[in-house]
């Protein structure tokens, strides 16, 4: 548009020129110049006198001249306006399309943020076709590990019921009190899509569902039995479903059982675990940071040290602290009427391994495992009970000891202060990417990550074994073993924990004291054929 104005200027200009040249001219060589008719016939003001043949010529020239620029002022103004409207028009055009590929980002990225395999959604598997028995909702409980197995048996569960899933609420009443939902923690969209041929599942329920239970003024609701079979599911659950049309869980916690199930359930668990359940955008953006400048620095072990106020407390395990610390762990024991232990013999429980490892026994134990003692060690928990005071052993065992607060400007954490659930998604994601994971007590974090680990490649995993370590630590430091013995002795300890190929413990009627499926998922595991 510059350029085309230019050449109209110079057009312009080019022809005053030669209006010019030619008047001079003419008037220079004595050429008869005439008037037009009227100007002959009579002058056009009477009171004027006649002009002269240079004066009219004067005259005209600065008329046409007049004439020209204002024919090229109003060209340029319209083609300035018509480049005006272009640009508006190419600004409205570029905001449409931006706001239509924001509309459609949720389909094609995953909702929850982007998909790392961006290729997923060109060859989504063909949704799977079947007649719903109705709806299952599900309220899931616990804290993010407990919560994101029962999800995983939830959707297992649905898919063999043949009824529509609605996305899980999570847990906003426990004990840390995150108001995080799904699409906060998790990648919905994502969630959704990579199960479409396995399972239906809906963010919501209908809108005619809701006003029948708008209507009805209830909602059926129950919690199943722990531990269950699926033939519990197909006798007393699913008659339910079809009776009410929708159907309310009001727990998802360890409510299938380990093993006994059907062996395309259990890898329909896997699949919901290690596939489609993705962390929030956010989340696996910063999760994915902290990895980065981890292995920047070499390589990196994340103790999993579970050595915070409340699980003290709740435990009632007090070892190396203060009177006044176990007087303030007793009294926070006692103010939640739903922990029902309230008497509990701190010394007794240590030595039967129920406890959690003390930050000392801990630096002990990796130190005699011949963990080398530069490595990064990521402690991946809350707010440690004693502070630097209960970590001074472990930092002088470990100088290179760091959390994601120290790793990370605190601009990038800011977003996840109050939210505990999201702060342990970031804490998973760099536990399951870490070269050794060492868990100090055997929570769900610790059993899901395992298994995680195992699925991946049997990824070196230490199992601290707490019974052994806290008898070991107490012989060596009463002066019955040397540092070698006691390094000898805790390396037997540990020869088969260290995260090999292993078969998961089965004890008939007790499934609360065999091995967890999601510690060690072998069915869904390539080599789970060598283990027998």
């Amino acid at each position: 548009m510059e350029h085309l104005n230019k050449q109209l200027e110079e057009g312009f200009l080019h022809h005053h020129h030669e209006q010019r040249l030619i008047s001079h001219r003419e008037v220079a060589n004595g050429d008869k110049l005439e008037p037009p008719e009227s100007y002959n016939e009579k002058p056009y003001y009477d009171d004027e006198k006649p002009y002269s043949k240079i004066k009219l010529m004067n005259k005209l020239h600065f008329i046409n001249t007049m004439k020209a620029e204002k024919m090229k002022n109003a060209v340029v103004s319209k083609l300035r306006i018509a480049k005006l409207r272009d640009l508006a028009l190419q600004f409205i055009s570029m905001l449409l399309l931006l706001c239509v590929l924001f509309h459609w980002k949720p389909l094609r990225r995953g909702g929850g943020g982007d998909v790392a395999d961006s290729d997923f959604y060109k060859s989504l598997p063909p949704e799977r076709v079947y007649e719903s028995n109705g709806y299952l909702m599900i309220s899931s409980n616990g804290g993010l590990n407990q919560m994101r197995s029962g999800i995983c048996d939830m959707v297992a569960i649905a898919r063999y019921l043949n009824v529509t899933l609605i996305v899980p609420q999570l847990d906003n009443t426990s004990f840390w009190n995150d108001q995080s939902q799904f699409a906060d923690i998790f990648n919905v969209d994502y969630f959704i899509e990579s199960l479409r041929d396995e399972v239906k599942i809906l963010k919501q329920l209908p809108e005619d569902s809701k006003l029948k239970i708008a209507e009805s003024g209830s909602l059926y609701s129950m919690a199943p039995v722990s531990w269950s079979n699926m033939s519990y599911y197909y006798n007393k659950i699913l008659p339910r479903i079809k009776s009410f049309d929708v159907l309310h869980l009001t727990k998802s916690d360890a409510r299938l059982a380990n093993n006994g199930v059907p062996e395309e359930v259990q890898k329909l668990r896997c699949r919901v675990n290690y596939q489609a359940l993705r962390f929030a955008s956010p989340i696996e953006k910063l999760a994915k940071k902290i990895v980065r400048v981890l292995k920047r620095n070499g390589p990196f072990l994340v103790l999993h040290l579970r050595y915070e106020m409340d699980m003290l407390a709740f435990s009632g395990c007090n070892e190396g602290c203060s009177a006044q610390e176990i007087q303030e762990l007793t009294a926070m024991r006692y103010a939640y009427p739903w922990w029902k232990v309230k008497e509990i013999d701190s010394e007794k429980v240590r030595r039967q391994g129920l406890c959690h490892l003390t930050p000392e026994e801990t630096a002990m134990a990796l130190r005699a495992l011949d963990v080398h003692p530069k490595i990064q060690i990521y402690i991946a928990a809350g707010d440690i009970y004693g502070g630097e005071r209960r970590l001074a052993s472990l930092r002088e065992a470990f100088p290179r000891l760091v959390k994601k607060e120290t790793l990370l400007p605190e601009k990038d954490l800011a977003p996840f202060w109050n939210h505990s659930n999201q702060m342990a998604a970031l804490d998973y994601h760099v536990a399951v990417e870490a070269d050794i994971f060492a868990p100090t007590y055997g929570g769900n974090m610790a059993k899901v990550v395992e298994g995680h680990r195992r699925f991946l490649g049997h990824r070196k995993t230490i199992l601290l074994d707490r019974k052994a370590i806290v008898g070991l630590v107490d012989r060596y430091t009463n002066g019955d073993m040397s540092w070698d013995e006691f390094s000898t002795a805790m390396k037997e300890a540990h020869s088969d924990k260290m995260g090999q190929p292993t078969r998961r413990l089965e004890i008939p009627g007790k499934p609360k004291d065999e091995d967890y499926f999601y510690t060690n998922p072998q069915e869904c595991l390539p080599d789970h054929h060598l283990q027998d």
